[in-house]
C-alpha cells in the first residue's frame, strides 16, 4: 500500500520510467482512502484520495487483470524489457500467475526483482500479511514510543505516520540501485540481475538504531520515555509561558551556554550535571529545575535567545505552521502539479537535492488507467486489439 509505491516514486523522481500496474475498475486500494479528496478545476471533489497522491507522482497507470492469461502476458512482456519489478504481494502470491521472480528471470536474466512483504521470504511468519501498524507493535517501536506506564496517557503508541512502510520504501530504493550497479559494473558479473527480499519487520528492527544497541549492550529492554531521550539530557520538550518548545542539547558546551542564557550558570558547574553522563544519571533532579525556568519566558523569546547562543531549540509546529515556516518556504518543499482532473495536485517535494541531475517533476499522480492505451501502444498493440482487451475486461 505504501512501501512499494514509496520506493517506486523515489526512483521515478530520480528519472526512472515507472509503470504502475493496477486492477481494472478499482486500482490501488489507497485511491479510496479518503477523505480528503483532490478537487477538480472547478473546486468539486474528485475520487482521488490525498493518500494516493502522496506516493504516486511521475508514474504511468496501466490497468491489467493479472488473473487473466492475456493480462499476465502483458505484464510478462513489460518485464522482458524492464530493469526492475517491485511487488508487494504476500509470499508466493504471484507464482500462480507466472509473475514471480523465477518466471520473470527466465525471460529477462538482467531483471532486478524486489519483493516487499511483512515478514520476508523465509521464516515461520513468511506467509502472514503484514501492515505497518502491526509491525510497529511486533518490531518494538511501540515499546519505546509514548508516555511511560503510570503517567497520564501512558501506554504503547504508534508513530503518527506509517513510518515502517516509508523506511522500507527507502531501503528498497537503495537496494534496487545497488543491484543495478552490481548488474551494470564492468568486470563484476556484469549483466546479472537478482532478487531483493525486504521485510517490514526486518526494517523496523534495524531502524530502532541506538535503542536496539542499548538493549544488546545492556541486556535491558528500553522503556517508553515520552519525549525524553535515553542517552542524552536535556533532549526533550519543555513548557514555556505560552506553549512548549524543544531543547536538543547534544553536548556539554551547549549545556553550558544554555545555563548562561537561563540565568543559572551554576548548573553547568554542578557535578551532577556537568557532563552528559552525569545528566543522564541525574535527570530526575535536573528536568524539574529546567521546567521551572522554561515557563518564565515565551517560546519565541527562548528561541531567539538560545539561537544567539547556538543552543539547538525549536517550536512544536502543526502542519499549518510547518508550511508557513520561512525555511520550508525557502526550500520549496510544497509544489503543485497539473492534474488530469483539471485542477492541480499539491505535492511534497523530494528532499534530495542533486547538483547535476535534480529531481524532475514530470507528472502528477495518474488517474486510474490514465496511461493504459499509451503503454499498450508502445507494446505494439493496435487500436482494435486494445478495444478487444477492454471489452474482455483485461485492461
Amino acid at each position: 500500500m505504501l512501501a512499494g509505491p514509496w520506493a517506486s516514486q523515489l526512483l521515478a523522481d530520480l528519472g526512472a520510467e515507472v509503470i504502475k500496474v493496477e486492477r481494472p475498475g478499482c486500482g490501488d486500494d489507497t485511491r479510496g482512502w479518503g477523505p480528503p479528496w483532490l478537487t477538480d478545476g472547478e473546486g468539486r471533489p474528485t475520487r482521488e484520495a490525498a493518500y494516493f497522491l502522496c506516493t504516486n507522482r511521475n508514474k504511468l497507470s496501466l490497468t491489467v487483470d493479472i488473473t487473466h492469461p492475456d493480462g499476465q502476458a502483458i505484464v510478462r512482456e513489460l518485464a522482458c524489457d524492464a530493469d526492475v519489478v517491485i511487488e508487494n504481494f504476500k509470499l508466493g502470491g504471484l507464482a500462480a500467475y507466472g509473475l514471480d521472480y523465477a518466471s520473470l528471470r527466465a525471460l529477462n536474466p538482467r531483471l532486478v526483482y524486489c519483493s516487499i512483504t511483512g515478514f520476508g521470504q523465509t521464516g515461520p511468519y513468511a506467509a502472514r500479511a503484514g501492515y505497518d501498524f502491526l509491525i510497529q507493535g511486533m518490531g518494538g517501536l511501540m515499546s519505546v514510543t509514548g508516555s511511560p506506564d503510570g503517567e497520564s496517557g501512558g501506554g504503547p503508541q504508534k508513530v503518527g505516520v506509517a513510518l515502517t512502510d516509508v523506511l522500507t520504501g527507502l531501503y528498497a530504493g537503495n537496494a534496487i540501485l545497488a543491484a543495478l550497479a552490481y548488474r551494470d559494473r564492468d568486470g563484476f558479473r556484469s549483466g546479472e540481475g537478482q532478487h531483493i527480499d525486504l521485510a517490514l519487520l526486518d526494517v523496523q528492527i534495524a531502524c530502532l538504531a541506538n535503542q536496539t544497541m542499548n538493549y544488546l549492550v545492556s541486556g535491558l529492554a528500553p522503556k517508553r520515555m515520552g519525549n525524553a531521550h535515553p542517552n542524552i539530557v536535556p533532549y526533550q520538550d519543555f513548557p514555556t509561558a505560552d506553549g512548549d518548545m524543544i531543547l536538543a542539547i547534544g553536548n556539554d558546551g551547549q549545556f553550558v551556554r544554555f545555563c548562561a542564557v537561563a540565568g543559572h550558570p551554576e548548573w553547568a558547574g554542578d557535578e551532577r550535571f556537568s557532563s552528559n553522563a552525569a545528566r543522564v544519571r541525574n535527570r530526575q533532579q535536573l528536568i524539574p529545575l529546567l521546567r521551572q525556568t522554561t515557563v518564565l519566558r515565551s517560546t519565541a523569546e527562548w528561541i531567539a535567545e538560545l539561537e544567539k547562543a547556538a543552543v539547538p531549540c525549536g517550536p512544536i509546529n502543526d502542519l499549518a505552521a510547518v508550511f508557513a515556516d520561512p525555511q520550508v518556504l525557502a526550500r520549496g518543499i510544497r509544489l503543485d502539479l497539473p492534474h488530469a482532473s483539471g485542477g492541480s495536485a499539491p505535492q511534497v517535494a523530494n528532499p534530495i537535492h542533486l547538483s547535476a541531475t535534480p529531481v524532475d517533476y514530470r507528472k502528477a499522480p495518474p488517474t486510474l488507467g490514465e496511461d493504459s492505451d499509451a503503454v499498450l501502444r508502445a507494446l505494439g498493440r493496435s487500436e482494435a486489439q486494445i478495444a478487444a482487451l477492454r471489452q474482455a475486461g483485461v485492461v
